[in-house]
């Protein structure tokens, strides 16, 4: 992810600076587009995201000290968007830090529950939950 220097408080500062949700929705595809695109064979059936309206995929790879590192992509630009604030959330951290993250506190502080259609908002939430088991 390109997003290196970006942490989700940083995130959740700029949110609270934006007046409206077109600006706010205007962040979230530009932090998507920042994501480094996965390659087209990572695209595959095992890594996509079942729950999405759009198509996502996450690729985790875990390093020496057991950390997890979080790769992801989608076909649509907010949902990308909404894939790198979840990476931003969880990738970084052990397998007990993800589950000890409480994802839903922190997309609830940012508003997006209430802000995207039911069908995003249950593709947000199939993410995370995807992450949690994956670090299960």
């Amino acid at each position: 992810m390109s997003l290196e220097n970006t942490t989700i408080v940083e995130i959740l500062d700029t949110f609270e600076f934006l007046d409206d949700w077109e600006e706010r929705y205007k962040y979230i595809i530009d932090l998507g587009k920042k994501l480094t695109p996965l390659a087209p064979e990572e695209m595959v059936d095992e890594n996509k995201v079942r729950g999405c309206q759009s198509q996502v995929w996450l690729v985790a790879e875990t390093d020496a000290d057991g950390k997890i590192h979080l790769r992801g992509d989608s076909d649509a630009f907010i949902v990308k968007g909404l894939v790198a604030v979840v990476l931003l959330i969880f990738s970084g951290k052990t397998a007990a830090e993800i589950q000890a993250t409480n994802a839903k506190e922190i997309l609830d502080q940012m508003g997006l529950s209430a802000h995207l259609s039911p069908l995003r908002a249950n593709g947000l939430f199939s993410m995370v939950e995807r992450i949690e088991r994956m670090a299960a």
